[in-house]
């Protein structure tokens, strides 16, 4: 939603999104398939947006703001902001959903490999679409 949300009021990050949005289909049907490889995918994606928007851009931190600002004044300045932080939580959540499937005991296969077969994949996969696709 988040991804949605900001493609919609940022014209120029739709194609961006839209590619981002591809590793999410892909890490939910790879994940319902029981496939290390997603869960990896999933985790680094979210481990490495969060870091990035938490520790290098702090829009996480705007965000929030912007959020606390919405609830006070009733009134939305970023909304674009608003969806960085909304998209932090969400990949919080999906930090911990995909550990708690890699520790379940019915995943078969070299787990651990795939898990950083995915994780690798995935930052190959977003730097090039970040490299193809961003604002210039």
């Amino acid at each position: 939603m988040a991804l949605a949300v900001s493609a919609l009021v940022t014209p120029q990050l739709r194609l961006l999104h839209l590619l981002q949005a591809l590793i999410y289909v892909a890490v939910v049907i790879l994940a319902r398939r029981s496939s290390a490889l997603g869960l990896g995918a999933g985790f680094t994606m979210a481990v490495a947006w969060n870091g990035l928007n938490l520790f290098v851009t702090h829009l996480m931190q705007a965000g929030a703001v912007a959020f606390w600002s919405l609830l006070r004044t009733g009134q939305v300045r970023r909304i674009d902001t608003m969806m960085v932080a909304l998209g932090g939580i969400g990949h919080f959540i999906l930090i911990v959903a995909c550990l708690a499937a890699l520790l379940d005991r019915r995943m078969v296969g070299p787990k651990w490999r795939n898990f950083v077969l995915g994780g690798v994949a995935t930052l190959t996969y977003f730097f090039l679409i970040v490299v193809i696709a961003r604002p210039r």
